[in-house]
């Protein structure tokens, strides 16, 4: 074994290592990246190898990092996550929660099934996670309570609908998948509506199923109001101005008339509008909101840094070239490497936070995609769409380990909220089966790529 591939291999194994001593993550990938590109100077210097690794490797950085703050594609990150938190703030979520509740009063497990349109509307109008998990359960968790849902199954309920967050559109994942891998973010917004709508509809389907089959698992409430005309008019009032926002920034983006960055602009300005509708906005509020914003998009951008820093270093050593020579050697066939991918991403996420799996192991699996022999139809109107589904495969994948312990952050977000009773273990029983309808959703959109290019097709006239 050559000594780029020793450094490579090690370079993973530290950055892992460091991760459990609870440095922020942005400081141990950077500290990473300068620490091997010293270590691969001195071994050129005294162990007459050639890493081609040296100061100016250090220089290439800063050309980097001013690339990733002169994109005007980021710029469209804090708007989204500014769009996110005031939606919280503005008291849409509560009004929706109450009318839809009534709405569903007689489905057995309707409560849980409120939480999951919620999860969708929020997940298609804010795009953070950890607001609309908090949201969701500070909303519904004491209802579902009074009302003896099974602990587990409300718990899991209320985690994995707020993850939708990171799937459906406008999500920033998806924005900073389309700037690593130069994809339109436009083509990825519509690819995944399919798969995001699938796996709400998958949850839904599920919680139906278990309150028919299990029926002392989601009670009845003992007062349940007639669903009349009133309380639909109630629910459309209620659900007219978050869907009226997602027309604003998805429509624009569909239909070509804004770009991602500008219908971002759109989406803070109708959030903040929303918020001073429904009389929640002042200067507090806004204040709250502005720091929220701040302190999430600092924290991106600073992963941002040392991830630049980190994979220029891997880069150099050949990471790219080494990870793709492993790939190919699999006799597995291109769909088997597909399969080992993501197998790989899903057990990554165990351990690493979706961020740094953007930022570093996708673009070193982008080449090896696009390599492989998948005859992917891209209706003769989409720009690599082998590119545009594996993406898809890939942030379904980051989706679960919101889930998945032990670094789940939905997990933690839902346990912040809850009583002292709720432990650990029962949100983690309570994920157990929307896990693996997420792993279901993926198989199917592995099997169909079409349920993610076809918005795109018909977008563009196909």
């Amino acid at each position: 074994m050559e000594m780029n591939e020793i450094l490579v291999i090690a370079m993973f194994l530290t950055f892992i290592a460091l991760l459990f001593t609870g440095f922020p993550v942005a400081f141990v990938l950077g500290g990473v990246g300068v620490a091997f590109a010293f270590i691969g100077y001195l071994s050129d210097i005294y162990l007459d190898t050639f890493t081609g690794l040296d100061y100016l490797t250090l220089s290439l950085v800063v050309n980097r990092i001013y690339k990733v703050m002169d994109n005007w594609v980021m710029v469209a990150l804090p708007m989204f996550i500014f769009m996110g938190i005031m939606l919280d703030r503005s008291g849409v979520a509560e009004k929706l929660m109450h009318s839809i509740q009534q709405l569903f009063g007689r489905v057995r497990g309707g409560l849980a099934i409120t939480v999951t349109l919620i999860g969708i509307i929020l997940a298609a109008s804010t795009g953070i996670v950890g607001a609309s998990v908090v949201l969701l359960g500070l909303m519904s968790l004491p209802a579902m309570r009074a009302q003896n849902y099974n602990k587990p199954l409300a718990l899991g309920t209320i985690a994995s609908a707020g993850t939708l967050g990171i799937l459906i559109p406008p999500s920033i994942m998806l924005v900073i998948m389309a700037d690593q891998l130069a994809l339109s973010v436009g083509d990825l917004f519509m690819g995944a509506v399919a798969p995001g709508i699938l796996l709400g509809t998958m949850y839904i389907v599920f919680i139906l199923a278990v309150g028919f089959i299990r029926p002392s698992m989601f009670p009845l409430p003992e007062n349940v109001q007639k669903v009349d005309w009133p309380v639909i008019w109630n629910v459309f009032k209620s659900i007219l101005p978050p869907v009226a926002l997602i027309f604003a920034v998805l429509g624009s983006i569909f239909a070509g008339v804004a770009t991602a960055t500008e219908a971002s602009g759109v989406g803070a300005f109708g959030a903040t509008l929303l918020a001073w509708w429904n009389k929640k906005l002042n200067f507090k509020v806004f204040k709250e909101v502005l720091h929220g914003s701040y302190n999430t998009t600092a924290y991106i951008f600073a992963v941002f840094l040392g991830a630049t820093c980190f994979a220029l270093v891997l880069r150099e050593l050949g990471g790219d070239e080494l990870i793709e020579s492993w790939l190919h050697a699999l006799p597995f066939g291109d769909y088997g490497i597909i399969v080992c991918v993501l197998l790989i991403i899903f057990l990554l996420g165990f351990f690493l936070d979706w961020i740094e799996i953007t930022l570093i192991v996708l673009p070193l699996l982008a080449p090896v995609i696009s390599a492989l022999d998948l005859n992917i139809n891209g209706y003769g109107v989409i720009d690599n769409p082998e590119l545009v589904w594996f993406v898809m495969l890939v942030a379904m994948a980051l989706q679960t380990s919101f889930l998945t312990p032990p670094m789940g952050f939905s997990l933690f977000y839902l346990k912040g909220v809850c009583p002292p009773d709720v432990k650990l273990s029962h949100i983690y029983k309570g994920v157990m089966p929307f896990i693996l309808l997420q792993l279901l959703a993926l198989a199917i959109i592995v099997i169909w790529p079409q349920l993610v290019l076809w918005l795109p097709a018909l977008a563009y006239g196909s």
